[in-house]
């Protein structure tokens, strides 16, 4: 679990017209710091000249920053001498190694552009000023290349994208004894002969590809590699859409071809109007990353015509990669899930039992989940449990049935009736809020309570339902705030693909209804929860704010992941942080395969001794629990906030 979070600075680079040279675009900046001073080497691409072909060329700027944004004293640096670089020098990697800094760039000697013409070249400074060398580095058709800061058992060491032109590339770590045999024609020769054996695979699938983003950074498990994988990039029978996507992975201090762990997906996709409209829409290309204590700071750029930048924390991001640590960075479920399962002798339930609500009073939690029956009707059955794991209570009968019209099925054999409950405790009284749905729809969101001291003694005395969400919408995944906030009840519903919010002024549900729907969050495209997103269960009140899990589901593969929000104490409508990743996603059968594969939905959340005890439907035929420290989510959702 981490959040990486852009700069409000962003664009930190853009281009300027006054420039001839960098007029066009300004882009794919990599940063290397020396003392208190950031240099960051460029791309930049020129003004039209139309005596020229071709009419823009693009060559490598330097600028130079205190504080890692700001970078002045633009000028160009390496522009094309050298027959291999006629055509242009693109997307520079910068180290600082032995005295020297490297920078490694694409050099373009054909036009048109083809992949023969396409190779990595290197340029040798002492201070940013004066180019002393520059070589051809490879022979044959390959990409950004960068050189680790330090040996690695006692060899210069780079990483290089070899064949990004002529498909399917390969990623390859190359070590040599001298920097020197890095443009050496033999040494290549040699090398290539075994190119598999220097080889690392990072797509995932064939329809992907990959290259080499930022030079890799040293942190104390290993080598981490931010790089750019673009989802979709081939055509494929399904006909996704293309993604580029920043991801990493941390590679061993020993053995760079020995992958230690790696993010699940995209740390950064394109989502601003920064990244979503330029020179080429839609598309970020990490370039540099920085280490400083704990933060990484990644640059980036974007649409090809700016540099932006991100920030991540080093910690968050690597527990969730390693092995080691990822379990405990994740929500784990329990060994004896599914803890509920249909039971075939009870009608009732003899299909499926999911999306339980839960609550914990006392030394007990109480389950409430939907119960499906063979023609599809739901109801509510009741379980409990001491230790939130292990069941200890079940009962044979539903303690909550359809009665209204507005949830009683009028066509046979579709869905219908009391679906996903969620419990909030008000007061004295325990109130429940479900999907109501008659099997013609749209479904719509009744309330109904029952008093603390009848729900403990299980006597089912519940109010008559009332519907609250407007006729005529698709309005549901709601629950009602435990205490108020500012006088007024703030209740949490969905509208669509997006998660809302409104105000009542009471728990009169005979005359307050919801009336607006003043959106939280909704969708993020190109991302895991692209699709649509809405509220698992009810918040927890911290002291930094109200935490909330919300399911949401992808555009590419219909499954539901869980992530978390956290929202402003006092108008939680404003939203203080958003994890990057998910915390929880299917991957065993019973989450894989049910009724609706690939689902984890969870309706109930309860805390015990800074534990937080998820509850949740498999593939919407079984009931789940998984846990997770309450700390590693806030730290990671509170890193930027001020406390």
């Amino acid at each position: 679990m981490f959040v990486v979070k852009r700069s409000h600075h962003n664009p930190i680079l853009v281009p300027d017209k006054d420039h001839y040279w960098e007029s066009f675009a300004t882009f794919n900046m990599s940063v290397v710091k020396k003392g208190k001073t950031f240099y960051g080497v460029y791309r930049a691409i020129s003004a039209e000249d139309e005596l020229r072909t071709p009419k823009r060329v693009s060559i490598i700027g330097v600028g130079k920053s205190k504080d890692g944004i700001d970078f002045e004293d633009r000028v160009p640096l390496i522009t094309p001498e050298k027959e291999w670089e006629k055509y242009g020098c693109e997307d520079p990697r910068v180290t600082f190694f032995e005295g020297k800094y490297y920078i490694f760039y694409t050099a373009l000697s054909h036009y048109p552009f083809d992949a023969d013409g396409i190779k990595v070249a290197v340029a040798i400074t002492d201070d940013f000023k004066k180019i002393k060398e520059r070589h051809l580095v490879t022979p044959f058709n390959a990409k950004a290349m960068s050189l680790f800061p330090e040996r690695i058992n006692g060899k210069v060491t780079v990483i290089v994208a070899i064949h990004t032109d002529m498909p399917p590339v390969k990623i390859a770590v190359v070590q040599v004894d001298e920097i020197e045999q890095l443009w050496d024609p033999d040494f290549w020769k040699e090398w290539y002969k075994d190119i598999d054996k220097h080889s690392i695979d990072l797509k995932r699938s064939q329809y992907d590809h990959i290259e080499v983003g930022a030079s890799p950074v040293k942190t104390k498990s290993g080598w981490l590699l931010v790089y750019s994988h673009i989802q979709n990039y081939f055509s494929s029978p399904r006909n996704l859409d293309r993604i580029f996507g920043i991801e990493a992975v941390l590679l061993d201090f020993a053995n760079p071809l020995n992958i230690l762990g790696r993010t699940n997906g995209p740390m950064l996709v394109p989502s601003e109007p920064y990244e979503l409209f330029g020179y080429m829409s839609n598309i970020i290309f990490p370039s540099s990353a920085i280490l400083e204590k704990n933060k990484l700071s990644i640059y980036y750029g974007a649409t090809d015509t700016t540099v932006c930048m991100a920030h991540v924390n080093i910690d968050d991001l690597v527990s969730t990669m390693r092995t080691e640590t990822k379990a405990s960075w994740h929500f784990e479920r329990s060994e004896l899930n599914p803890i509920i399962s249909p039971i075939k002798e009870n009608p009732w339930e003899a299909k499926a039992t999911f999306n339980p609500a839960a609550i914990r009073i006392g030394d007990t939690t109480h389950i409430l989940y939907r119960a499906l029956s063979e023609d599809n009707t739901s109801s509510i059955g009741y379980a409990s449990s001491k230790d939130g794991l292990q069941i200890d209570e079940r009962f044979s009968e539903p303690i909550y049935v359809p009665t209204e019209k507005f949830e009683l099925k009028k066509v046979n054999g579709v869905n219908s009736g009391c679906e996903d409950p969620r419990l909030t405790k008000i007061g004295t009284n325990i109130y429940m809020c479900y999907t109501a749905f008659d099997g013609i729809g749209p479904p719509r969101v009744a309330i109904t309570s029952i008093t603390e001291k009848n729900f403990l003694k299980k006597n089912w005395q519940w109010t008559k339902p009332i519907v609250i969400t407007p006729e005529g919408f698709d309005d549901k995944d709601t629950c009602i705030f435990p205490e108020k906030v500012n006088g007024q009840y703030f209740i949490l519903h969905r509208v669509g693909g997006e998660m809302c919010g409104d105000y009542f002024k009471s728990l009169n549900f005979s005359t307050q209804k919801v009336k607006k729907c003043i959106r939280i969050i909704g969708p993020r495209i190109n991302t895991w929860d692209s699709l649509r997103v809405g509220i698992s269960a009810p918040p927890l009140k911290t002291k930094y704010g109200w935490l909330l899990l919300y399911h949401g589901i992808s555009k590419s593969s219909n499954t539901y992941r869980i992530g978390a929000v956290l929202l402003d104490l006092n108008d939680p409508a404003i939203v203080l942080s958003r994890t990057t990743d998910p915390i929880f996603e299917p991957e065993k059968p019973y989450e894989k395969s049910g009724i609706i594969n690939n689902v984890v939905f969870p309706c109930g959340m309860t805390e015990q001794n800074g534990v937080l005890y998820i509850y949740y439907g498999g593939a919407d035929t079984v009931v789940g629990v998984a846990t997770m420290e309450l700390d590693i989510i806030l730290k990671a959702l509170t890193r930027d906030i001020k406390k």
